[in-house]
């Protein structure tokens, strides 16, 4: 949830600090979206049929959150597991892959079918989710199996703390007026010359510079 916003770079434009989670009382809730009451605020969050479930029976819950950033609409996804979130995050830093895909993938598939998929290759699987076709399904497949590789050994989720830092430049960088497709190719160029790890601040600066 975007709680402020800045007329400064770093604060850039926009500073964008984001809620990790939310715990609070089930006002409203469906398939796809609930309502809920965080000491009186109401946050309205989208969930996928996986989180759903989970909460069918609950009044209260606590949701690891994700907000997504658009030039016409700012979007909170909830998540009942940390690990679900994750592979959320891995999902939508797929090139094709928003987070409606995402959310679809993970309605149709359980977090660990998707996982298992991946690192078997099983692009099939993938390719009969509603909006996934056979390009998407394989470059997947290609873009994400050694980062869940280190599921399998070490049994958890591999960190998504370069992918959500390239999103939130990404977001920083649109929110500029930067057209997407041109921050994309600048982020790209960022990552294909750097050697070391960039804060988000001097990631954004680099891909200023680069465009």
């Amino acid at each position: 949830m975007l709680l402020y916003a800045e007329k400064t770079l770093f604060s850039p434009l926009y500073q964008l600090i984001m809620i990790a989670y939310l715990e609070g009382r089930l006002a409203f809730k469906s398939p796809v979206l609930l309502h809920l009451d965080v000491n009186g605020i109401g946050y309205e969050v989208n969930i996928s049929l996986h989180t759903y479930s989970a909460i069918q029976s609950l009044e209260k819950v606590k949701l690891y959150t994700f907000l997504q950033v658009k030039e016409d609409a700012h979007t909170l996804y909830g998540f009942f597991e940390p690990q679900e979130k994750e592979i959320f995050v891995l999902l939508i830093s797929v090139s094709g892959v928003g987070a409606a895909t995402a959310r679809m993938m993970l309605s149709s598939l359980k977090p660990k079918e998707i996982v298992v998929a991946i690192l078997v290759g099983n692009s099939k699987a993938l390719e009969a989710i509603k909006g996934i076709g056979k390009k998407t399904a394989e470059r997947l497949v290609l873009e994400l199996r050694d980062k869940v590789q280190r599921h399998e050994n070490t049994g958890e989720m591999p960190t998504t703390s370069n992918n959500t830092m390239e999103y939130d430049a990404l977001n920083a960088l649109t929110a500029l007026g930067i057209p997407k497709s041109q921050a994309e190719q600048a982020l790209k160029k960022v990552a294909s010359s750097q050697t070391g790890e960039l804060q988000l601040e001097d990631l954004i600066k680099k891909a200023l510079k680069a465009i």
